[in-house]
């Protein structure tokens, strides 16, 4: 059966506002924390409770579909036989939410099997923000239609990016990627919340973002936001944004200020 995403939008955003409520539950209480990765690479109750609710409601709703969560897997469908594929990070920026900072967020991606995005919800429940795109739809914050800034220089543009959970032992941890953007940008964030950044892009709150090893789930969503909003999104490269072969890394900006960004990246690369 086709989808219409517009049509389904408003049954994902009462599941990610219920995400909110059990992550704000869990948000008032002591948050223990479990390691996945590495040392700090973490997980808590809320990551596992918040998903196991989407996926069992994504289940239900759309019983054809496959479902890829940060903490579970693919679920559901099998991946090679379903048309529509979810994405599902429960909690983005869990570092955040373990030490109770109130920057963090559920995010919702529905693609086809080939990863062209046609929906995404980024919900944040400490400010009750909700994010929305459908593909050609535009992008909306609580209804509000958003745009991108109009900032055309670099020098003058605020960007944020992060950093892999094995910066201390992988050379290549955009250390260096991040010291090349200081001495040329206004300012530079680390928020801690890959969804979140790409939202504030596409909400005129940042000019830019980067990061590498992006998975689907961390940004599918915001990126769509971001490009609805009218931003532009590709690779380190200046690929196209979905790509086939996807690496995970993505810049994304307002579209003035992207060839500085790509620019500084590829001297950093060089």
């Amino acid at each position: 059966m086709t989808i219409a995403p517009d049509q389904i939008l408003p049954g994902i955003t009462k599941l990610a506002l219920g995400a909110g409520e059990i992550a704000m539950r869990h948000f008032a209480a002591p948050i223990p924390t479990t390691s996945k990765t590495s040392r700090i690479d973490i997980v808590t109750a809320a990551d596992t409770e918040v998903e196991a609710y989407l996926v069992g409601e994504l289940n239900r709703m759309f019983p054809g579909h496959h479902i890829v969560g940060e903490e579970g897997g693919g679920q559901g469908a099998a991946a090679g036989g379903a048309a529509y594929h979810w994405f599902v990070d429960p909690i983005d920026g869990t570092v955040n939410f373990a030490s109770k900072l109130p920057h963090f967020c559920t995010s919702i991606a529905l693609a086809t099997a080939d990863r062209q995005p046609l929906l995404g919800v980024v919900y944040d429940p400490t400010r009750r923000e909700m994010f929305t795109a459908t593909r050609g739809g535009g992008a909306w914050l609580n209804g509000r239609r958003i745009q991108v800034t109009t900032t055309s220089e670099l020098v003058d543009a605020v960007v944020t990016s992060g950093f892999p959970y094995d910066k201390h032992t992988n050379p290549d941890n955009n250390l260096r990627e991040w010291a090349a953007f200081l001495t040329k940008i206004r300012g530079e964030r680390r928020l801690g919340s890959a969804a979140l950044d790409l939202c504030y892009v596409a909400a005129g709150r940042l000019d830019g973002y980067w990061e590498k090893d992006l998975k689907p789930y961390d940004v599918m969503a915001g990126m769509l936001i971001t490009r609805e909003a009218g931003g532009t999104v590709t690779d380190y490269a200046g690929g196209e944004w979905p790509q086939r072969e996807d690496r995970g890394r993505y810049v994304a900006s307002n579209g003035r200020v992207h060839a500085e960004m790509l620019g500084v990246l590829a001297g950093v690369a060089s």
